[in-house]
């Protein structure tokens, strides 16, 4: 009977494992059971609501052109590769016929055709898109997506900003809704609805790579990699609530064709303009009459600003707001009525947005005493760029600072100090070793050396027999209207 007992209770025993077991396995084969396609859909977005949603409101924008310089027998090109030749300003082929086959006699003037898109702001007739789209266009025809077709005339067109409002005879159009750019988030999905190619109403789709690009452009760009070819231009970016947030502006490629790098105009930034276009057919802009450059982080450490903020001022146009202000070439301009200047480009941007008559406070770092201090402009109206003066010419020269920093330098006569409007400053004559490596050029003009300003060969010498042999030098050198700071590092 013990024994029968045992035999029972080894018998439950093993009877329990087993289950365990079976429940274990049970559990690691759930774990690897595919998940089911409703569960894997739900966890990606779709974009069929949005696209049907925001489909109508997208535009087909067809260019013509007279070409004013094409002889007869011109080939035609394909639309899309039009808009892409004339976007980065590409000579057309011009591939002809051997035997002169072609329709040039059905015309007596030759046309070159293009081909963008748009999308509709308001139910009255009014289409936004790329001022590079209508550029130079003698007509325009924009098709909606139930197929009619209007001629549209150009509102305004904004190249700094690549922005362009045109003008349909038609009501009741179904608008787009207009986007928050301050909510969006880097990797977040968005949509393109466009004609890459003349082929009308394409959607693709991407996250946001980043925002806030500084391309060297007017606006700071949003980077997608939603996939971008010629004939998208002008088409909205759209958010995953179906809102607008960006205008397809340009693209990154080696090849013409979509790499993976697209920008877009932030759609804040598009109203503005849009705004002004609408209400004068032009966009007026601000300026203080600056030219200015980034500020590294190796200048501003060595001129003692710290950090690289702000904006290095090049050069200031005579008789221009910044003169008037006392703003020298070599400040750093770090603020504008209390909002820092992050980059460079910010200054040109919050310039730009104040209205001409207005006066702004600037906060600048001035290198030569080390401090801060508040100057007020009054800014004038944006207007054309001027040229740079040339450089000035070569005076007697002297070696000072040839066997330490590489450079021969010179006094300026009084008419280039004049020419120049400085106070001092010597010329450099011949450069070789360590300034050339840094940059330095025959004809350049040093201002300062570690923040002390230069007046002359003799003050030149005695600046540079002080330095330290060992450590890199902060040199303020002028090149024909602007300046810049060059750091030379002794040699190795």
């Amino acid at each position: 009977m013990h024994s029968q007992a045992i035999t029972m209770a080894s018998r439950r025993k093993t009877r329990g494992l087993m289950a365990a077991a079976a429940l274990s396995l049970a559990a690691a084969f759930a774990a690897v059971q595919p998940v089911p396609a409703a569960a894997q859909a739900r966890a990606l977005p779709d974009f069929s609501d949005l696209a049907e949603q925001a489909g109508p409101s997208v535009v087909n924008i067809r260019t013509t052109e007279k070409a004013k310089n094409m002889g007869r027998g011109g080939a035609q090109v394909d639309p899309g590769l039009e808009e892409f030749f004339r976007r980065f300003g590409i000579p057309m082929p011009n591939n002809r016929s051997p035997r002169g086959g072609g329709n040039d006699d059905d015309d007596d003037v030759p046309t070159r055709r293009g081909v963008g898109s748009g999308f509709i702001l308001s139910t009255d007739g009014y289409v936004m898109t790329n001022a590079h789209v209508v550029d130079g266009a003698d007509e325009l025809i924009v098709t909606l997506t139930d197929k009619r077709e209007f001629k549209a005339k150009v509102i305004g067109a904004d190249a700094r900003t690549d922005v362009a409002v045109v003008k349909i005879e038609a009501t009741g159009l179904p608008a787009v809704k207009i986007g928050d750019v301050g909510k969006l988030r880097v990797g977040e999905w968005v949509m393109a609805i466009g004609s890459p190619f003349g082929l009308e109403n394409t959607v693709t789709a991407g996250i946001v790579s980043a925002k806030q690009r500084d391309t060297g452009d007017f606006l700071p760009f949003i980077q997608t990699d939603v996939a971008i070819n010629p004939g998208n231009s002008g088409g909205p970016l759209i958010n995953l609530r179906g809102e607008v947030i960006g205008i397809n502006s340009q693209i990154y490629s080696p090849s013409g064709g979509y790499a993976g790098i697209s920008f877009a105009i932030p759609i804040d930034e598009a109203i503005r303009v849009s705004d002004q276009l609408r209400a004068s057919g032009r966009v007026i802009r601000g300026r203080i009459g600056v030219r200015i450059a980034p500020v590294t982080k190796e200048v501003a450490e060595s001129i003692g600003l710290g950090k690289p903020v702000g904006a290095l001022v090049q050069g200031i146009e005579a008789g221009t707001p910044a003169e008037k202000a006392g703003i020298e070439a070599g400040d750093i301009i770090v603020k504008v009525d209390g909002h820092t200047v992050e980059k460079s480009g910010d200054l040109a941007r919050m310039i730009g947005a104040t209205k001409p008559g207005s006066k702004v406070t600037l906060q600048i770092f001035r290198p030569t005493i080390k401090s801060y201090k508040d100057v007020t402009a009054t800014v004038a109206e944006l207007d054309a760029d001027k040229q740079a003066a040339g450089t000035p010419g070569s005076p007697p020269s002297s070696s000072a600072g040839k066997a330490q920093l590489g450079l021969v330098v010179s006094d300026l006569t009084d008419a280039q100090r004049k020419e120049l409007k400085v106070r001092g400053g010597v010329r450099v004559d011949s450069v070789e070793g360590a300034a050339a490596r840094a940059g330095l050029r025959e004809g350049d003009v040093v201002l300062s050396i570690d923040n002390v300003e230069v007046a002359d060969t003799k003050q030149f010498g005695t600046v540079v027999g002080k330095l330290d042999k060992s450590k890199a030098v902060t040199l303020l050198v002028r090149r024909g209207e602007w300046v810049n700071y060059v750091v030379i590092r002794p040699n190795r």
